[in-house]
């Protein structure tokens, strides 16, 4: 088994309410705009001790067969296909169910199981293992997640879905042992892209006030953000370059910003408005890198570096990328150096010293501050010799 390790993320739950009426527990969840709700049958109540066996484990299986819990898994996939959830969105949803269930603080080991048990009852490949007293929660995923542990199973990789609650342990000295359930086949992958943003609560968005210089000229910002989009996001692995710079934007965070941004740029040619995209991610965002930010590396989607007080470069790329996308949707090409990364963009007509990939010329477009003033198509000095590779190529799709 192959480990790859990230450090603590905070896991934050939004406190609601459950209330039980007889052998019934009615839950709710509002996390999302329109909340969930649905009736758990007392059936669904079982019993896992605090101290985890894969004897208990089995157990817990074969009781909770026994109960009626058809329903809350019907509820959890009407609600996504209602609402067009992604799997990482779907499993912020699971979690919260869960936790009004068995509430993660009195009994995690019962916790960790309804998530599984809900997953796995959704059709996806889900397993549990047991390091001494650590229940580790895996799924099938077969996407480039670069800072979770994962292991392989008839060449099928599975990551752990529950590591940001062990993050200090070593699982390569403490190898988890996999726990046998006779569950129900189920196939599904699990998928770390994000491609559509649920409506969060209105009464939890917040407002930031943004601004930055642009020939001698102040522009600002006042950019609608939401506390729960962002606490959906906090223990999100590290994807592939392709999956965090395509996350989208809230409709809210996006018509308060995308629409300023096009009236701004109004009569700028389409260079002119690439360098206003460039120095607009460049200047309006203080910068720091991860390690002092958070601890540890953090790729942040589009949204999350408009929310957050600090970001880096690739936080920065991902913007840029993802303004340049919707505004002007041109071909782009990202290029990671072993210190840095930054975009370089396809113009009818390049600028500057072009970066030729595969035919093409791309103008690099420096989104992140430098020690010199660059202009679209210049790289920074202690760039230039260095070798970088192209980790993402964007071509828009003909219509």
């Amino acid at each position: 088994m192959r480990v790859l390790y990230c450090f603590l993320l905070s896991l934050c739950f939004t406190v609601l309410f459950t209330v039980v009426k007889g052998q019934v527990q009615q839950v709710r969840v509002d996390f999302y705009k329109d909340p969930f709700t649905v009736q758990v049958d007392e059936s669904v109540s079982i019993n896992i001790p605090q101290e985890i066996s894969a004897k208990n484990l089995n157990l817990g299986y074969q009781n909770i067969s026994k109960a009626n819990y058809q329903p809350v898994i019907d509820s959890l996939l009407a609600y996504k296909q209602k609402y067009q959830l992604n799997d990482w969105l779907y499993y912020q949803l699971i979690r919260r169910v869960a936790q009004q269930i068995s509430p993660k603080e009195k009994n995690y080991g019962r916790y960790t199981f309804y998530k599984w048990f809900m997953l796995n009852k959704s059709g996806y490949d889900a397993r549990l293992a047991l390091s001494h007293q650590k229940l580790i929660f895996y799924i099938y995923n077969n996407e480039d997640i670069s800072d979770i542990p994962y292991f392989l199973v008839d060449g099928k990789q599975f990551v752990c879905l529950n590591y940001h609650d062990y993050a200090r342990a070593d699982l390569n000295n403490d190898p988890p042992i996999p726990v046998n359930i006779p569950v129900a086949p189920a196939t599904k992958a699990f998928s770390y892209k994000v491609t559509m943003m649920p409506d969060f609560k209105p009464e939890h968005d917040i407002e930031k006030q943004v601004s930055f210089e642009y020939d001698r000229k102040k522009y600002h910002f006042k950019v609608k953000l939401n506390t729960d989009q962002q606490k959906a996001f906090n223990n999100y692995p590290g994807v592939s370059f392709e999956t965090y710079f395509n996350i989208p934007l809230s409709k809210e965070t996006y018509g308060s910003l995308i629409p300023l941004l096009k009236k701004n740029m109004k009569g700028m040619d389409e260079h002119k408005g690439v360098d206003y995209l460039m120095r607009f991610t460049r200047y309006a965002f203080l910068y720091e890198n991860d390690n002092d930010n958070f601890g540890k590396e953090k790729r942040l989607s589009p949204g999350e570096t408009l929310a957050s007080n600090y970001s880096d470069c690739d936080d920065r790329a991902a913007l840029f990328f993802y303004l340049v996308k919707e505004i002007y949707n041109l071909p782009m090409i990202a290029l990671l150096y072993p210190t840095h990364i930054t975009m370089a963009v396809e113009f009818s007509k390049p600028l500057g010293d072009a970066i030729v990939y595969k035919g093409k010329a791309y103008s690099v477009c420096e989104p992140t501050p430098q020690t010199e003033n660059l202009a679209i198509g210049q790289i920074s000095a202690k760039l230039k010799n260095m070798p970088y590779q192209v980790v993402y190529a964007y071509e828009p799709i003909q219509k």
